[in-house]
């Protein structure tokens, strides 16, 4: 996907190009391994980790090309506990920083979204395994009689252990284990932005994006469900959970430049310009990678790791279908 002279690469071309950093890399040619449960690849995991986890011989059973949770683990409660118990013992002696940000709030782990979970992990560590993750996004939107579309975004609290301090959308969160993806919206839409029940029943699911990032912490193949919800111009957003510092009405021109700032959350880019193409003010003619961009927000993680035809089962030579 090279830019060419005749082709110059727009600035939300790149930006789309640093939320699918990881995606676009090659997965780093066959550095990163296949992560393997029950036979199937449900993630990645980077040198950094092989490192640690060579270390738990009983846990993870490690092959020249995957890794592979002990197969003697038969169900979802005893991997989950096994997997755990390695998770704290990294987590008390500091191992990783992302599991700082430890929090209780538990992610399943499935081969593709609407398969049996395998197992569970906190929220903090899929990550350390390129684990699929799953959230809800709401732009709460005004059509304001002089701004015209105008987009509310939130400053995120500055003790957050992710992206602390920087601008996100007005509603976000994890799928956690117990919670449906409407559910979480609702949820999350009250605990952010104190959104009452009157206002909340016209929310609109609008699609799904996806990406595929890297950063310090690990890999993130994220899919966001996408809600909109039109907001009345006399309405304000205020938090309830202590983790959002304020928000902020912008017009369309205004949020656009906000996202092209350096202080925006670079997961939660892909759902703002998804809104701004279903609305019209991102188009073929004013943006000259409009087809990249568009293609860039639905990387196919459903397909990424396993072929949805082939039954991606450990061969009789012990080797692992790893799909990649």
């Amino acid at each position: 996907m090279a830019s060419t002279d005749a082709e110059p690469m727009s600035r939300l071309l790149k930006l789309a190009k640093e939320f699918n950093c990881f995606y676009l890399s090659g997965f780093h040619a066959g550095e990163c391994r296949a992560f393997v449960v029950d036979g199937q690849q449900v993630g990645l995991v980077r040198p950094d980790v092989m490192k640690e986890i060579l270390n738990y011989p009983e846990v993870f059973q490690v092959q020249p090309k995957y890794v592979q949770l002990n197969p003697a683990f038969r169900d979802y409660a005893e991997r989950s506990a096994r997997v755990d118990e390695v998770l704290r013992e990294w987590r008390a002696s500091g191992k990783f920083i992302t599991l700082r940000g430890w929090r209780e709030e538990c992610h399943d782990v499935r081969t593709r979204f609407n398969t049996a979970p395998l197992l569970k992990m906190d929220r903090s560590a899929t990550c350390l395994f390129g684990i699929r993750k799953y959230g809800v996004d709401i732009n709460g939107y005004v059509m304001d009689p002089i701004k015209g579309l105008s987009i509310w975004l939130q400053k995120r609290s500055p003790n957050k252990q992710t992206w602390p301090g920087y601008w996100d959308n007005m509603v976000s969160g994890g799928l956690s284990v117990g919670f449906g993806i409407h559910e979480t919206a609702v949820k999350e839409a009250g605990e952010e932005a104190s959104i009452p029940g009157n206002l909340i029943g016209k929310l609109k699911s609008v699609g799904c994006v996806s990406l595929f990032f890297e950063s310090e912490r690990g890999l993130f193949p994220n899919t966001e469900f996408v809600y909109d919800l039109e907001l009345p111009p006399e309405f304000v957003p205020s938090n309830s959970d202590g983790e959002v510092e304020t928000f902020e009405l912008l017009p369309v021109s205004e949020c656009l430049e906000r996202v092209l700032s350096s202080h925006f959350k670079t997961t939660s880019i892909p759902v703002v310009l998804d809104f701004l193409i279903r609305h019209g003010y991102i188009t073929p003619e004013n943006e000259p990678n409009f087809i990249q961009i568009v293609e860039l927000l639905h990387v196919p993680l459903q397909t990424m790791y396993n072929q949805p035809q082939r039954k991606n089962k450990i061969a009789a030579n012990g080797e692992a279908n790893t799909g990649l």
